[in-house]
């Protein structure tokens, strides 16, 4: 997030997170259950920390193809809801999150980009997009945020699914 008058980075600079540090992150955020009303109330999780950060954040639920919340705060735009839908197939493809996919590309020296012989104008692999996984069934949909830089927006999400699923210190 880059410094604007009244809005302060939220987030503090860390080391960027291992492949393992982020499939670890998915093997603990599993839900016993995902309903409509649980897309709803994590939605408005989201949002409501989006707030108390001044986030400019736009915010998307789905499961199984379908719509089940979203929201754009101020300070968001039409582009983040493609960039929405761009990393959400990613989730929906790999099955991980959208910030793992990159990773593991770089990882291997090379970019998603450059080497999923996918198009980027219909997949991205920048963080922000998490797989909602049902234990005993299997990832069901995704969370996705978009409007800060990748990282920001992958460590939301994460903060956000700790807090609802009760795993946060």
């Amino acid at each position: 997030m880059t410094n604007r008058p009244g809005i302060t980075p939220k987030f503090t600079p860390e080391i960027t997170p291992t492949v393992e540090e982020l499939e670890a992150q998915e093997r603990r955020l599993v839900f016993r259950r995902f309903t409509n009303d649980d897309a709803w109330a994590l939605g408005s999780l989201l949002v409501e920390l989006a707030r108390e950060r001044q986030a400019p954040v736009a915010v998307d639920i789905h499961r199984a193809g379908q719509q089940l919340f979203h929201a754009a705060l101020p300070g968001s735009a039409p582009d983040n809801d493609a960039w929405i839908a761009r990393k959400r197939r990613v989730v929906e493809r790999y099955g991980s999150s959208s910030y793992l996919v990159g990773t593991r590309f770089r990882a291997k020296g090379s970019t998603f980009e450059d080497s999923s012989r996918l198009d980027p104008d219909t997949y991205a692999a920048h963080g922000g997009s998490f797989p909602v996984t049902v234990a005993d069934v299997g990832v069901v949909g995704a969370v996705t945020v978009s409007g800060l830089p990748q990282l920001d927006d992958h460590r939301f999400v994460v903060a956000a699914l700790e807090q609802f699923l009760g795993l946060s210190d």
